[in-house]
């Protein structure tokens, strides 16, 4: 596949300037892990092991990296340190292609006649309502008519929000009041989507995890209700993480997916952060697949998440 992959040279200098800070830092470190040395030994594995670590790829993730890379020395009998780099790429590319299940190369949907649905759900503050923004500006980008649920009635400033979106996307939105039944809204939302012909429905929901009991029981109750309209919806769940939060994103993917079935995950907010490694250990971790990352403030950085394309940027 070409550097550029699927997506074009602006998407991904796009990507490496999203990425600056992650790439400069891990940069330093495999610098610092390999000085001094010819080839790779249970040293410089102890130290590659402690950069991915600090880069928060997860202690779990880290482990299977370096064992990969242990059996590839043990089959070559020798690798050099200069080779280190591309081997690493490569064991990592494969580890995320075991999990690659739902992930994505497009914005096309499939064809069904009825409108595809997305559930959002993700903390407060991780830039759920930014997402669903930027995926309408992306679908519709892309020919599809979307739109938009605000069943985070719970915070009158998530509704408008998502109204400041919709009105600056150019899609229609279905809300209610304060404090509205969420379930309700998003029955509201389905049944106008079918009875409009929309071609894409998202619905937000509201981001609180002090609760978990509550919160399971509210996701439920939602995705029972959007199956009375559209007996298959949703199809998708899209949990949403901060990039930037790093360890903590890995307990919110641990809450969120015990409270609904996660099935494909945002992670935003990588071009303020050194912490982009969590994004390997997260697809790993979970054997959820990361679909869309966010790199930027701008409307149209929000992109789908290649494999090669991240790896190559992060590590290169």
């Amino acid at each position: 596949m070409a550097l550029f992959g699927l997506f074009g040279k602006d998407k991904k200098e796009s990507l490496d300037k999203g990425l600056e800070k992650t790439k400069e830092s891990v940069f330093k470190k495999l610098t610092r892990a390999v000085i001094g040395k010819s080839k790779v030994d249970d040293e410089v594995l102890d130290n590659l092991e402690e950069v991915l670590i600090s880069s928060d790829v997860g202690v779990d993730t880290t482990v299977r990296i370096i064992e990969r890379i242990e059996e590839r020395v043990r089959r070559d009998k020798y690798m050099g340190v200069e080779e280190l780099n591309t081997v690493l790429k490569e064991e990592i590319i494969g580890l995320l292609e075991e999990n690659a299940d739902g992930s994505a190369d497009s914005f096309e949907l499939p064809a069904t006649g009825e409108p595809y649905v997305i559930m959002v759900v993700g903390v407060n503050g991780v830039g759920k309502t930014t997402t669903i923004g930027k995926l309408a500006y992306k679908f519709k980008e892309a020919g599809k008519s979307v739109m938009l649920g605000a069943a985070d009635t719970f915070r009158a400033a998530a509704v408008d929000q998502l109204v400041i979106w919709a009105e600056r996307v150019g899609v229609p939105i279905v809300k209610q009041g304060m404090g509205a039944d969420p379930a309700s809204v998003a029955y509201d939302t389905l049944s106008k989507a079918r009875a409009s012909g929309a071609e894409v429905v998202i619905i937000d929901t509201a981001g609180r995890l002090h609760n978990k009991i509550n919160l399971m029981n509210e996701l439920t109750k939602i995705r029972q209700v959007m199956k009375k309209v559209l007996p298959d919806a949703p199809h998708e769940v899209l949990l949403v993480l901060d990039g930037s939060t790093g360890q903590n994103a890995y307990e919110q993917a641990k809450q969120f997916t015990k409270a609904t079935e996660v099935t494909a995950l945002a992670v935003t907010k990588l071009d303020g952060t050194a912490k982009g490694g969590v994004v390997i250990g997260i697809s790993d971790q979970f054997r959820i697949p990361v679909k869309y990352i966010g790199i930027g403030e701008k409307i149209d950085d929000l992109q789908l998440f290649h494999r090669e394309e991240f790896v190559e940027s992060l590590f290169n």
